[in-house]
């Protein structure tokens, strides 16, 4: 904007600003401005300088300085307890024990002695037949007759506050570094000065105008709105932004995917996040030996320790599947299958929970469903991996599923989301043959999201399924880092209001 389109929108305030400047000669602070604008409060100095900056007609600079002060005076009275300390020793000939300290100082008192004779150099401390000595150094006698600069200082500032820059640094640190001694503020020291840009706004003839920003009903009805003179509206003026309020950006991509989900036909199910080993393990054909039956890498409970299994007759027949490969074929995993070790309690460590038990209580098709829900696992907290995160799970069981049906579903998934580009190559996991690992390119490189497979027969069979399973388990937070082009998993979760309201809607 150039000087005449912004003295037609200048507030009345901010012309008596610029009047103020000009006649304190370009430069002051904002209360030598309030007393020769006529403001009637400070606050309007500082709103209409911050609007004349925004506007290149005023600059306002600001310099920081830190002052301090004494806390309590009764402690100069009192006297430090190194200072307490001293005269004691001295009155005791320049040499006595902790005990003698004791008896003076409070037990807070006298450690604190201690710590600041040695610092200062005013007495030696030693251990000598079983009793702890204090002796006053020639430092320490030359104390008695005269204070320390810490004393000195703590004198001047008893009688006035006093800017950091008139102080020694060391004594002034050393004071701060005992608690309740000295007390810190910062004072912020401003200055408003006109630029030329100003100076030529008020060579144009500028006057205050007593101006109408907003029409009210009471001006349309009483019709007074004839007599007024109207402040122009200019759109090109900054003003702060307004955020509207909104769900988290997790919740909204959760949301995005349950409709996702459900549009392609799916039910969400969940349980609970405790569980029995039997089910987050043994039932899908994972080894008691498996590394990830660990502690290191998995959350055992307490209490309960141990929970009941509901279904005698699936674990008998998971019991079979393990120890010889029941009636599929297999020869499973050839040891000796422990009961004891599928009831021990844990938090799960994948949402293929919710699957596998959903398949025990619907055997039959059509089966069609998902989860997004918590999981925890036992990892160590960096920028890519949390204890407890949430996991994208799903299965379909009906009569002519295939692999080929498995990788459109997952392909269209990624396709809603928003990701073109999805291949997939080979994975292991114990409850799936054959198994695959998804990727989705991304910014041109490719990157691993989860992984899926067709059950294999000893995890249906124990339960009767005898259509083929096709399931999947996808990272969500790995999902949202893409979609809002985060590096660190931990932003996800931090409680920073500003990137939530400027994080977009859509």
């Amino acid at each position: 904007m150039n000087a005449s389109e912004i003295l037609t929108g200048l507030s009345a305030n901010e012309s008596k600003l610029l009047l103020a400047l000009d006649r304190l000669n370009g430069r002051a602070d904002p209360e030598r401005i309030f007393e020769a604008g006529g403001f009637s409060q400070l606050v309007e100095v500082m709103n209409a300088g911050s609007w004349l900056q925004s506007k290149g007609a005023v600059v306002i600079s600001e310099v920081a300085r830190k002052v301090y002060s004494i806390k309590d005076r009764a402690v100069l009275d009192r006297g430090l307890p190194e200072r307490r300390a001293i005269r004691l020793l001295a009155e005791k000939g320049g040499e006595g024990d902790m005990g003698d300290l004791a008896a003076e100082l409070s037990k807070e008192e006298t450690s604190i002695a201690l710590g600041w004779l040695r610092k200062k150099d005013l007495a030696t401390i030693s251990k000598a037949d079983g009793r702890t000595v204090l002796r006053l150094t020639e430092n320490g006698r030359d104390a008695l007759d005269r204070p320390t600069a810490d004393e000195v200082l703590l004198e001047q500032l008893a009688e006035e506050e006093m800017s950091e820059e008139t102080l020694d640094k060391a004594v002034i640190a050393a004071l701060r570094s005992r608690q309740d001694l000295v007390a810190e503020k910062l004072l912020v020291t401003r200055t408003m000065e006109l630029t030329d840009l100003g100076r030529e706004i008020v060579s144009m003839g500028l006057e205050v105008k007593d101006e109408v920003a907003q029409l009210t009903p009471e001006l349309i009805q009483t019709g007074k709105w004839k007599d007024v003179q109207f402040r122009r509206y200019d759109v090109r003026t900054f003003a702060p932004a307004v955020h509207p309020g909104k769900k988290h950006p997790l919740t909204r991509i959760a949301d995005e995917i349950r409709t996702i989900f459900v549009d392609m036909g799916f039910t969400e199910i969940d349980e609970e996040y405790v569980q029995p080993a039997f089910w987050n393990m043994d039932a899908l054909f994972t080894p008691q030996d498996h590394p990830a039956r660990e502690l290191q890498d998995t959350f055992y409970l307490k209490n309960p320790c141990k929970l009941q299994l509901e279904d005698d007759g699936i674990i008998d027949r998971v019991c079979a599947m393990h120890e010889t490969g029941g009636d599929t074929g297999s020869k499973g995993w050839r040891y000796r299958w422990c009961r004891e070790e599928s009831e021990r309690a844990l938090l799960r460590t994948h949402t293929t929970v919710n699957t596998i038990r959903h398949l025990w209580r619907n055997p039959e098709p059509p089966v069609k469903v998902f989860s997004l829900s918590k999981v925890f696992r036992k990892e160590a907290i960096d920028a890519t991996h949390l204890p407890e995160f949430t996991q994208i799970e799903g299965i379909i069981m009906e009569k002519d599923a295939s692999f080929d049906m498995l990788c459109g579903i997952i392909k269209e998934f990624y396709r809603r989301m928003g990701f073109e580009n999805v291949r997939f190559r080979p994975g292991y996991f114990p409850y799936v043959e054959p198994g695959l690992e998804v990727e989705v390119e991304f910014k041109g490189s490719w990157l691993e999201l989860g992984g899926a497979g067709v059950f294999r027969p000893e995890v249906t069979a124990p339960f009767g399924v005898k259509y083929p399973v096709l399931a999947w388990g996808m990272g969500f937070e790995r999902l949202a880092m893409l979609r809002w082009d985060l590096k660190d998993l931990r932003d996800l979760y931090i409680s920073d209001v500003d990137m939530l309201r400027t994080s977009p809607i859509l």
